[in-house]
Formats: structure tokens, sequence, C-alpha cells
């Protein structure tokens, strides 16, 4: 099945009935996209009528702009997660209903090719997956995208020559976080196999304690224990470590872009191309934009996680 297939299926079978409120929740990450742009914007009026003019008439008035731009942003923020966290639950019950009803019908040989512990697996890590992709991720996309619009609106407006030197950033990160999340679609593949294995040991253990017992086995289970839970550590160490590996790369990207916007801006400065207080709106237009940068560039392994998960769950799904 592939990738495109797949997210046709999942907005088509579980998505598209909650569409209203995942609009509502689109609606929500617009006031937040704006209230933080207006935040980077605010500090244009601020420095200039207030610290070079010295207009007190705006002494009061900037800064409650300031706080309400920061209270939108977090009242809104909070409404768009709480939503599509209940979307989310939804998506969840009707994914693991399905399982259940699809094993529950299934002939007996089909349920027995495969062990218990696999579809405990199935029920519970990767409808996690499925339900990541279809709410958090549909979060952060819409969010983070409507803010880095909203930040590089400021930034052109504030110059476009370091608006273009800052939008270097956005490709150098995406490209990193492609490999990476190839990576993950695998790593979580095989972390999933382990978890599964171990459920099903588990079970084994559950239902042959007797046994076990009769027949003085505890230090030949203690070593199969053991097993398992190494194998699934090592691929949980993985997906952590993959996880992970996009800090450096973005922190240090962000640096490269720093420094080369400090030598750059300082340089127009002299040449009085650029405004002191223009420079600071325009650095914490770039500041704030590090986070949806970053948010989006690590996306692509979510993405993959979620879709590595639906092809294990729809399978099961659609069993006659």
């Amino acid at each position: 099945m592939r990738n495109i297939d797949i997210i046709k299926r999942l907005y088509n079978n579980y998505t598209k009935q909650f569409l209203p409120k995942i609009l509502l929740s689109v609606f929500f990450s617009v006031l937040v996209a704006g209230s933080t742009a207006s935040i980077a914007w605010l500090l244009d009026p601020a420095i200039k009528k207030i610290f070079i003019d010295k207009d007190q008439t705006l002494v009061l008035v900037i800064p409650f702009a300031i706080i309400l731009a920061f209270s939108t942003k977090g009242t809104s923020l909070y409404f768009a997660k709480t939503i599509l966290i209940k979307v989310g639950q939804e998506i969840t019950k009707i994914l693991q209903f399905q399982v259940m009803k699809s094993i529950i019908n299934a002939d007996s040989q089909i349920v027995d090719k495969k062990h218990s512990g696999k579809f405990i697996s199935h029920l519970t890590f990767d409808v996690g997956m499925i339900t990541n992709l279809v709410s958090t991720v549909i979060l952060n996309i819409t969010k983070d995208t409507l803010t880095l619009i909203g930040l590089l609106g400021v930034m052109f407006y504030q110059n476009w020559r370091l608006a273009l030197f800052a939008i270097i950033m956005i490709p150098l990160a995406s490209f990193a976080a492609r490999s990476l999340g190839k990576r993950m679609g695998k790593v979580t593949i095989e972390a999933a196999d382990r978890a599964g294995e171990l459920t099903s040991y588990l079970l084994e253990v559950f239902k042959n304690h007797k046994i076990i017992k009769i027949f003085q086995k505890e230090n030949f289970e203690f070593s199969r224990t053991e097993k398992f839970i190494n194998n699934l550590k090592e691929k949980v160490i993985k997906i952590e470590t993959v996880l992970v590996r996009a800090s450096p790369i973005m922190e240090t990207l962000t640096g490269f872009m720093i420094a080369g916007l400090i030598f750059y801006s300082g340089k127009l400065i002299l040449k009085n191309q650029i405004d002191i207080n223009s420079f600071f709106s325009f650095l914490a237009a770039m500041m704030l934009a590090y986070q949806p940068v970053r948010s989006l560039a690590t996306l692509n392994m979510g993405i993959n996680q979620g879709l590595a998960a639906a092809k294990r769950i729809l399978p099961i799904i659609d069993i006659k």
C-alpha cells in the first residue's frame, strides 16, 4: 500500500468526520500565528517610540499590547491542543474497536498465525502512532506553517535583504530532517516488533506460571526475560537517538544563521540602511521562527512513524 493511499484512507475513514473540530483548531492556530507575529512586530514601535524618541504616550499602550498578544497566543494554543486531543482519542477508540472487531470475526487459523502479543502491540503501540499522525502532526503542520508565514511577513516588512538571508535555514533544515525521517520509519517498525515479542512472552509466562514452578525453570525464564527486555531497550534507544539527532543539527544551523545575520546587519546599520529598532524587531521574529522551523523539520519523523504503523494496522482491519 502506497503512502498516498494510506493518507487518503486515514482521511476518508477517520479524520473526515471530525473536520469541523479540526477546522476550529485551525482557527485557533491562526490566532497563535497572528499573535506570535505581532509580538515580534511590537518591538519595533516599542524601541523606537519609547527608548529612542522617548514618547511617553505609548509607555502603557505597547506593554499592554504585548501582554494581550502573549495571552492570546497561550489561550489559543490551549484550545487548539485540547480540541485535537479529544479528536485523537476518538480516532483511537474507532481504530481499536475496528481491530478488535476484525480479530473476533476472523477465522481461528488467521489469529493463530500471529501471537496475541503482536495484536496487543498493534492495539497500543501502533494505534498511538496513527493517532499522533492524525492529531498532533496536523496541529503542528497548521500552527507552525502559519506562524512561520506570519513571522516571515514581519521579517520582510523590516528588511527584505535580511529576510532573504534568513530563509536559507528553512530548506537546509528540511533536507537534514528528510534522512532522519526515513531512519525513524525503519526503527519504529523494529521497535513495534520487539514490543510485540515482549508482550507475547509475558502472556506465556502468565499462562504457564504453574508449569514453570513445577519444573523449576525460573532461572531459564530469567534469561529469556532479560533477552526480550534488552531487545526492546535497544530499539527504543535507537528511536530516541534518532529523535534527538535533529537537535544538534538545528542548533548548529541556527548558530550559523544568527552569526551571519549579526555580521550582515552590522554592515547595514553602519551604512544607515536599517534602523536599530527594525533590527531588534527582525531578530525577535527570526528567534521566534526557530521553533516552528525546527518543528516542521522534524514532522517528517512523526509522519513516517504513523504511516509505518498504519501499514501494520489496516491489513488487520481488512481481514475478512
